[in-house]
């Protein structure tokens, strides 16, 4: 959109050099995004900017800083000899020719106050006339900018706490109860041990710490081999591998992001007091995926029997002093697997042979 608008805007005859718009979004890491579209290029360039920002001189000594907080507009005419230099990028912007500076507010309707800002090089800056149209175009785009806010707010905010997949879905439509659909996928589940005596021994504070800490490093895996993490359980996680056309190549993101986990675990814990035991279980099967709770309050998750069986699989970790237990149908597409033998699963009729990697470490 900021494309085809700082291109209309050259066609009839406004001498930019420079047009930028910058939003405030709701992210858990990303305080907002800067859009810069550059003459010289012809191509805007997207930046993203964390909540460290906010006590960086760039933004402290910045105009943005002051549209955002003011609510006003900030123009410097550059090529006067006595135009106040007061924002460091102004002086940046100086060197590169820049003659004028202007900085709009974009007024949202839910009384948040975004920015554009729009620079030119020809000599004496813009004229009366092309101030005035620039104003009268922040008016619509801060309408635009609003509306492509809230649609990346609300994809935002359904990742963090849905994730990709789910949050696509429910943005789809998919938000009654009982909505859902199969889904044949390798089932994470992980654990870690001895949680309450953990709990018991530090500050709530410390404990949330902690647990951030070890989900940081056993799922910060899993995300990167495109897997998906439905749902916390304390201190406990499930995640999920869809397998699409190809279980092999399921089964293998799931290991390789097993392995990533019990590696990164093994770096903290060597940084750790007290090593955290934990425990990872994956197996591969049928679940329905899709919405469950109650009419007013529901969830996107997975469920069925192998969901079930994956807990349970996890839950022998401990017993069996391994860090990770693969069922035989992950197993089969898993090279340098070794067998533990046929064990009960509770709640689970028959005995389920399970394997772990060979040379692993046991449950550390």
């Amino acid at each position: 959109m900021l494309l085809e608008l700082a291109r209309r805007l050259c066609a009839h005859a406004l001498p930019l050099y420079r047009a930028a718009v910058f939003v405030r979004t709701l992210h858990p890491n990303v305080l907002g995004r800067g859009f810069i579209w550059h003459e010289t290029t012809d191509k805007v360039e997207v930046n993203a900017a964390a909540y460290d920002f906010l006590q960086s001189d760039q933004y402290l000594q910045s105009p943005i800083r002051t549209i955002f907080t003011e609510h006003g507009e900030v123009r410097r005419r550059l090529s006067e000899r006595h135009c106040p230099i007061d924002f460091p990028v102004l002086e940046d912007f100086r060197k590169e020719g820049v003659t004028d500076f202007l900085g709009l507010p974009l007024a949202f309707l839910n009384g948040e106050v975004h920015a554009a800002t729009f620079a030119t090089r020809r000599s004496g800056g813009f004229d009366e006339a092309e101030v005035a149209a620039l104003r009268e175009v922040a008016s619509p785009l801060a309408r635009i900018a609003e509306i492509y806010a809230h649609l990346r707010k609300s994809r935002n905010i359904l990742e963090a706490y849905l994730g990709a997949h789910a949050g696509a879905k429910v943005l789809e439509g998919h938000i009654r109860r009982g909505d859902g659909e199969d889904l044949r996928a390798v089932l994470w589940f992980c654990d870690l041990r001895d949680s309450t005596a953990l709990a018991d021994s530090m500050s709530r504070a410390e404990f949330l710490a902690l647990l951030n800490d070890f989900f940081e490093s056993v799922l910060g895996p899993v995300l990167e081999q495109r897997g998906e993490v439905l749902r916390f359980i304390g201190d406990a996680a499930l995640a999920i591998f869809p397998v699409g056309d190809d279980a092999g190549a399921a089964c293998r993101q799931a290991v390789d992001a097993a392995r990533e986990a019990i590696a990164r675990m093994q770096a903290a814990n060597a940084r750790r007091p007290r090593a955290l035991e934990f425990g990872i279980g994956l197996h591969l099967g049928d679940v329905l995926y899709g919405n469950i709770g109650t009419p007013s309050r529901i969830e996107f998750t997975v469920i069925g029997a192998a969901a079930n069986e994956a807990a349970r699989i996890e839950a022998l970790c401990k017993e069996l002093r391994a860090s990770l237990l693969l069922s035989r149908p992950v197993a089969e597409h898993v090279p340098g697997c070794r067998s533990l033998g046929a064990h009960r699963l509770r709640g689970v009729g028959a005995p389920v042979e399970l394997f772990t990697l060979q040379l692993q470490n046991a449950g550390r």
